[in-house]
């Protein structure tokens, strides 16, 4: 494992404790990161912080992300506790099952574009502010090849990360001369909790557009994610960072 150098920088991790989000958290802990995760699953979360207590300092926070006030007092719980935030990644997201557009219940629909746009830029409008003032900081968003290429069956869920993608993309512009760069990655899928809200069929669906035929390991999408997060990332900002495995090469 290649060392990333993130000593002394504070972390916040969304939806970390589990899948990529807590292989992210890992891999930012073992780069010498604290890390606070940000996470909805009281018990889920509490669980990952003891078995990542191994690789740094690190704790959690109940937060409903899609909700402005609670946002706001976990930033101001996080800054007073740790004196800043230095990282941003925008990891916590939901698929919403599978169906056609027209079956698609619009109260699942909503729910999927507020989770995992709305939620991305409530936590970035917060957060953002607190680096400015530092002038220094990073912000990874974790999209999808979905929101490049629109995935059948999954029309919010692909609308959700192409909206993210943008957000990126601007808020990457308005931040470029702060000393905050703001990115994102588009991961293919990989095995996590996320494969149960999923029917059989998408899920090879997927995999048989993905050239080298297997399907992404966590841990890759963490190293990106490590050195998006570090100051050797110093010339890249409102980019998209590719891992399908060659079925995006854009």
């Amino acid at each position: 494992m290649n060392q990333i150098d993130l000593k002394g920088r504070v972390a916040v991790v969304t939806g970390g404790a589990q899948g990529i989000g807590l292989a992210i958290s890992e891999r930012l802990l073992q780069s010498g990161a604290r890390v606070v995760i940000w996470d909805i699953d009281a018990a889920r979360m509490d669980a990952a912080c003891a078995a990542l207590q191994a690789f740094g300092p690190v704790r959690g926070q109940v937060v409903e992300l899609t909700d402005d006030s609670a946002v706001a007092a976990a930033t101001a719980m996080t800054v007073a506790a740790d004196g800043r935030i230095d990282i941003l990644v925008n990891n916590a997201g939901i698929t919403g099952g599978n169906a056609s557009t027209w079956e698609l219940d619009p109260v699942v629909w909503r729910r999927v574009i507020e989770v995992n746009l709305v939620a991305p830029y409530i936590t970035s409008r917060h957060v953002v502010q607190q680096m400015i003032k530092g002038g220094y900081g990073r912000i990874v968003n974790i999209a999808s090849v979905a929101g490049k290429e629109g995935n059948p069956n999954a029309s919010h869920y692909s609308a959700s990360k192409a909206g993210l993608i943008a957000l990126t993309k601007s808020l990457a512009k308005e931040v470029a001369t702060k000393g905050v760069l703001v990115n994102a990655i588009t991961p293919a899928v990989a095995k996590t909790a996320m494969f149960e809200q999923m029917t059989q069929a998408h899920i090879d669906y997927m995999l048989g557009k993905i050239p080298m035929g297997r399907f992404l390991e966590v841990q890759e999408a963490a190293a990106m994610v490590a050195w998006l997060s570090s100051e050797e990332c110093s010339f890249s900002t409102g980019a998209v960072f590719d891992l399908t495995g060659g079925r995006s090469t854009y």
